[in-house]
């Protein structure tokens, strides 16, 4: 049976003002449907795992919002992190925290804030990358690229493992220019990195010491620690010191030089929601290609001669749109947003903006 790893972290900037830093994207629903994103990750993982062996690690901020969606989680399962320390801490943590329970186990890490389309698919995808957790393979989930896609990391593949569907993964490559990202796609040796993770956690953390020493010394001392009277202790002593680093940088690229990780491709329309232009792609649309978030709101939108418009009613009143096209309104009780569709990635600038000005209660 897997351990789940559910890393909920970020403050998802370019969903402003529908995400803050204090109500982050994985907390909202995005999904289609009544359920957040995060309630959607730890639904998806019910045929891989049960609740007691899914761990959720996030920050303190948001330790309440998790508990309260994520009833059926035993309450030991929430792993608070003092501080963003970025992936491998939050990670390293889990994966340490768990081999106390468990030293045989493999775990699978898989982000909070991500639509899978075919979660059926998402399964088998995963069962599969475990078969290569279990021989003692650092495994990813790649996905096919549908198009060539700038905004994400990738990952050039090798060979097919003889008798499965593995790949080996030579090189993690950073987020492409464009022309990069074409050729990325037409060489077919290239897959999405979407930071999907799994391993057995002994395999896991000897990598780890190997390469980021004082960060495994860190979370081996927390996790022995951890469920004692000086937890909270040591804790707040260690996690300060701890390197601030992707678990990319930190671990997986040097362990693919070492030959050491392998992928199994997926393709069960996987996206990372990060923007409204997005969630115009991957939400259902009326029949001019209009997509109104949480409809159940009143007095809730009124459109009239629009099409392609994301409008995120948040406020309570009555949001009224006329004779536009391709556009993203947000409207929060505190913060309206417009903005042409095409443009949506760069709202992360504006809260950029608003950090620059002092006026942190936006943000």
């Amino acid at each position: 049976m897997l351990y789940a790893v559910i890393p909920a972290g970020g403050s998802g900037t370019r969903l402003w003002p529908l995400s803050r830093a204090g109500h982050p994207k994985f907390l909202h629903p995005l999904t289609g449907t009544s359920a957040s994103l995060l309630q959607a990750t730890v639904e998806r993982l019910a045929p891989l795992t049960t609740p007691d062996r899914t761990l959720v690690v996030t920050g303190a901020a948001h330790v309440a919002a998790v508990a309260r969606q994520l009833t059926g989680l035993p309450e030991e399962n929430i792993l608070v992190e003092p501080s963003p320390r970025d992936s491998c801490a939050a990670i390293a943590l889990a994966a340490a925290v768990i081999a106390q329970r468990d030293p045989d186990a493999v775990m699978g890490s898989f982000a909070a804030d991500h639509l899978i389309r075919d979660p059926d698919s998402w399964v088998r995808t995963v069962q599969e990358a475990v078969r290569g957790a279990e021989h003692g393979l650092l495994m990813t989930v790649g996905i096919t690229p549908t198009r060539p896609e700038t905004g994400y990391g990738y990952l050039e593949t090798g060979d097919e493992t003889e008798g499965t569907p593995w790949r080996t993964v030579a090189e993690f490559k950073e987020k492409p220019a464009a022309e990069v990202a074409e050729a990325y796609v037409r060489s077919g040796r290239h897959l999405w990195n979407a930071s999907m993770f799994v391993w057995r956690v002994d395999v896991f953390l000897a990598e780890l010491a190997r390469q980021q020493p004082a960060l495994h010394a860190g979370v081996t001392a927390i996790a022995a620690a951890w469920g004692t009277p000086e937890q909270d202790d040591v804790l707040g002593t260690v996690w300060p010191t701890l390197p601030k680093i992707s678990v990319d940088y930190a671990v997986m690229e040097g362990a693919a030089t070492a030959g050491r990780v392998a992928t199994v491709p997926g393709d069960f329309g996987w996206n990372d929601v990060g923007d409204f232009h997005t969630l115009g792609d991957v939400l259902p649309a009326d029949d001019a290609g209009n997509v109104v978030l949480g409809t159940d709101a009143k007095p809730g939108v009124l459109l009239r001669d629009t099409a392609n418009l994301v409008v995120v009613p948040q406020s309570g009143r009555l949001v009224a749109v006329l004779g536009v096209r391709d556009l993203i309104v947000v409207d929060t009780p505190d913060a309206v947003l417009v903005c042409p569709r095409d443009r949506a990635q760069d709202v992360k600038a504006l809260v950029d903006e608003l950090k620059e000005r002092g006026e942190e209660g936006y943000v």
